[in-house]
């Protein structure tokens, strides 16, 4: 592809033996939030059931800014519980949750950067029409060549974020008839949190056919060369948080050096559960 720092995932990595039916242990609560303990090949089995079953879904993911958010927005909140799946998207998140005992599944987080590729191999071999909202304008556009250089024949179409998403403003209403037109089964929202996720909360229920939403944040940002990802090796690490405070300190010095220390409290009391409550951790399998 490009010279967008992203790397393609194996081949065995696409198709490797995934859990085809939910645990209810899978489903776990960490720093006072719910999300689910998922890979990326058993949201896509998710995703596809549903729509099998002319069902739409919400996909959000949760990090350490979006717990932040959410401790603060009655909005960010409802979005989280009328999410379907709630991805990991924080390496950090999976080493606590272990440390705790919530886990011992052997997985990494997931989100847009860790699933990319197996996405839109399914897209393309499943046919599913997707939609992007999100970006400045052109970013999309650049974004969607790249795709389409590296998947021939994927159904893409693109539409940039700066618009007046206020619910019933006419731009809105615009996007909403554009996309409902399109009638997409993946719709990728990449707006920055919480933005996106409160645009998705009061417009997904707008959507007329069966369709699974996604927050992606900045990805067709990564795609278009806007912003340089972090190597791959530093996500399964935990520390990409790192690679982007350097690259752009001003805007990211109190997400990653401010924000965590509002889960000190949560934190204390996932230690307390765990402490008390050791008979209650998830067994391995």
């Amino acid at each position: 592809m490009s010279d967008v720092a992203l790397s393609r995932a194996e081949p065995e990595a696409l198709s490797r033996p995934f859990r085809r039916s939910r645990r209810d242990s899978e489903r776990v609560t960490i720093l006072g939030a719910a999300m689910d303990l998922v890979r990326p090949e058993e949201v896509f089995h998710f995703v596809a059931g549903r729509l099998a079953r002319g069902q739409g879904s919400i996909i959000a993911n949760h990090n350490l800014h979006s717990l932040y958010l959410a401790a603060k927005s009655p909005g960010v909140r409802a979005f989280f519980a009328a999410a379907d799946l709630v991805e990991v998207d924080s390496t950090p998140l999976i080493h606590w949750a272990r440390l705790i005992g919530r886990s011992s599944r052997s997985f990494h987080r997931c989100t847009y950067l860790d699933w990319r590729d197996l996405f839109w191999t399914r897209a393309r071999t499943e046919g599913w029409r997707v939609c992007f909202v999100g970006g400045a304008p052109g970013v999309a556009d650049r974004a969607r060549e790249t795709i389409l250089a590296d998947y021939p024949g994927v159904n893409l179409v693109t539409h940039h974020g700066y618009f007046d998403a206020t619910v019933g403003s006419a731009e809105n209403a615009a996007l909403v008839a554009e996309i409902n037109a399109f009638a997409p089964h993946i719709l990728l929202v990449g707006m920055g949190m919480p933005r996106q996720e409160l645009w998705v909360l009061e417009n997904h229920p707008a959507l007329t056919s069966p369709c699974a939403s996604f927050t992606v944040g900045g990805a067709f940002d990564y795609e278009a060369g806007a912003q340089k990802a972090a190597p791959r090796w530093m996500g399964r690490l935990g520390i990409e948080w790192l690679f982007r405070l350097v690259a752009d300190p001003r805007r990211l010095f109190v997400r990653y050096c401010v924000e965590p220390w509002s889960l000190v409290g949560p934190a204390l009391a996932d230690l307390r559960r765990a402490f008390l409550s050791p008979a209650s951790r998830p067994e391995s399998h």
